[in-house]
């Protein structure tokens, strides 16, 4: 049998070197295929194959995915950024492979955080206070102005003197609630169960998690909400859930992101893979491993990817240019 081949996309960022890493150590016999809206990333020299495209907003964006899976017969893509997810749920049935994503509703639901309190509200799914600029009359004692869309952890500004300033398309007012910060990834099978979860306790610098260690103590009241948000929404696959942990105890999600997250390196290590959930499900038709969590802690930290004797960036684009690690 010819190897299999996957795209990865978003290679530059963490979330997509982590796909890329977690494929590699799945022991399965992988071609992996990356792309990236810019040409040279750290990414790179984990791809057997590197092509740059256009950002997924952008008409020629599908255009160009399709050409890449018809040059490279590409079996699976895992999409790792919020909007190549949506833009590929949304467009689906235009592109001839297996494409792990939730359904659009879902996609279309988690990519506008306004969206996903909105439902949360409907279905009665806790969630922090969220309300658009214009309708912000200080009713928050401390409150955060963030994107509506993507950018992970980034272009947050607490308590701003003035909020007049952001506009409802583009921003959220968000109660902003004081204490251990978590994030939970949870996987959805094909059959719309939950599989599994995990949660970690983290602590974010520039919008990423830089340190972390699995908590099983909310374990109990976290589960009802998974599972009411997967009866609710078409989520599939990986997605994850970020809350605060209040001084009292209570839980408050404030985001949702329905995709692989960050931490997808890490938790693998401590019993939760859900990158090779997703090669089980979606390239081999297997039922995906039980998972078995285990207490662990992680710290990242900056590392070189070296490539000798080469003049340009360009001649540097994949794994055939021998890189290593410094």
């Amino acid at each position: 049998m010819d190897k299999r081949k996957i795209l990865v996309t978003g290679i530059g960022g963490n979330v997509g070197q982590g796909i890329l890493r977690n494929i590699k150590n799945s022991g399965y016999d992988i071609y992996i295929v990356g792309c990236n809206t810019v040409l040279f990333s750290a990414g790179n020299h984990l791809c057997d194959a590197f092509y740059a495209v256009p950002f997924a907003y952008d008409p020629a964006y599908i255009n160009e995915i399709n050409a890449i899976v018809e040059k490279e017969k590409i079996d699976l893509i895992i999409p790792s950024t919020d909007y190549e997810v949506y833009y590929l749920a949304k467009e689906k049935d235009k592109i001839d492979t297996v494409i792990a994503t939730s359904d659009i509703d879902a996609a279309e639901i988690y990519l506008d955080k306004f969206h996903s309190a909105l439902h949360h509200e409907r279905y009665s799914i806790p969630f922090a206070a969220t309300c658009l600029p214009s309708t912000y009359k200080g009713q928050f004692e401390n409150f955060v102005a963030k994107p509506r869309k993507g950018r992970g952890s980034r272009g947050l500004e607490i308590n701003p003197k003035k909020w007049d300033m952001f506009p409802d398309e583009e921003f959220i007012i968000q109660e902003l609630h004081r204490g251990d910060e978590i994030t939970t990834s949870f996987y959805v099978d094909k059959e719309r169960n939950l599989h599994g979860h995990i949660t970690l306790i983290r602590d974010l610098e520039n919008g990423t998690t830089s340190k972390c260690k699995v908590t099983f103590d909310h374990d109990r009241a976290i589960e009802p909400i998974l599972k009411t948000m997967i009866k609710h929404s078409g989520i599939k696959g990986s997605a994850n859930l970020q809350s605060i942990i209040t001084n009292s105890g209570d839980i408050v999600p404030f985001e949702i992101n329905c995709r692989i997250s960050g931490t997808n390196s890490i938790r693998s290590n401590f019993g939760f893979e859900d990158v090779k959930y997703t090669l089980q499900e979606y390239l081999f038709n297997e039922v995906p491993a039980v998972p078995k969590i285990i207490p662990g802690v992680a710290v990242r930290l900056l590392m070189d990817v070296i490539y000798k004797n080469k003049q340009d960036y360009d001649q540097c684009l994949d794994n055939r240019s021998g890189p290593y690690i410094f």
